[in-house]
């Protein structure tokens, strides 16, 4: 990832679904996150520049799009900074990153109808640490490389066929001992499963590692 802007530091989940989707409308990459405060942020680019980040978040903000605004910078990312200093594991990182959204109605502003998505879990946790990950489950899928189940480590990504046949519909993002945090369905929270739960283990297709 390169540079990204973010935005806003809101107490109620809504408030950042809704400068999501408006950032979304007008054809802005945004997603929100929870930072580890507690209060939900938005961020939105990958740019290759800072001045680049910061002329369009000046942009929008002379439009009343957004108001105060942050640039993150790649040095700052939990990927640059380990492999600047050598301490730390990336995957323990992205399986914090995911834990924080544990509990929380997870809800995509943007593409998704029924306001929420899996892959918006699995992008932005990726993301929050420095790796870019494509937005739908299906990119997801196509763009690691391919584990075994039984070699899976904290931090892979697992994919799963819930409207029958092979193709991909769902992601979630495996944390050790058999589990894996998963964003399920409207009107549900971010939660754990199971994969050799009766359901996962009949809708699996397989799992992919970025690292």
């Amino acid at each position: 990832m390169g540079y990204a802007v973010q935005v806003g530091a809101f107490a109620v989940l809504e408030n950042a679904v809704g400068l999501e989707a408006s950032l979304a409308r007008r054809g802005i990459d945004a997603y929100y996150f929870r930072a580890e405060t507690g209060l939900y942020k938005v961020q939105f680019g990958n740019y290759t520049t800072y001045e680049a980040a910061r002329t369009e978040a000046q942009q929008f903000r002379q439009q009343s799009l957004i108001d105060s605004f942050f640039i993150a910078v790649p040095d700052q990312y939990s990927v640059a900074r380990i492999q600047r200093s050598g301490r730390g594991d990336i995957r323990e990182e992205l399986v914090i990153t995911a834990q924080r959204f544990l509990g929380v109605p997870y809800r995509w502003g943007g593409e998704d109808k029924g306001g929420f998505d899996c892959s918006g879990l699995t992008m932005v946790s990726y993301r929050l640490n420095g790796l870019d990950l494509p937005r739908n489950s299906r990119a997801q899928f196509d763009a690691g490389r391919a584990v075994a189940q039984q070699a899976l480590q904290r931090g892979d990504l697992v994919f799963f066929a819930t409207q029958g046949g092979r193709r991909v519909t769902h992601v979630g993002i495996y944390i050790g001992n058999d589990q894996f945090i998963h964003a399920p369905r409207a009107g549900q929270t971010v939660r754990v499963a199971n994969l050799s739960s009766n359901y996962f283990k009949k809708t699996y297709v397989g799992a992919r590692t970025y690292l």
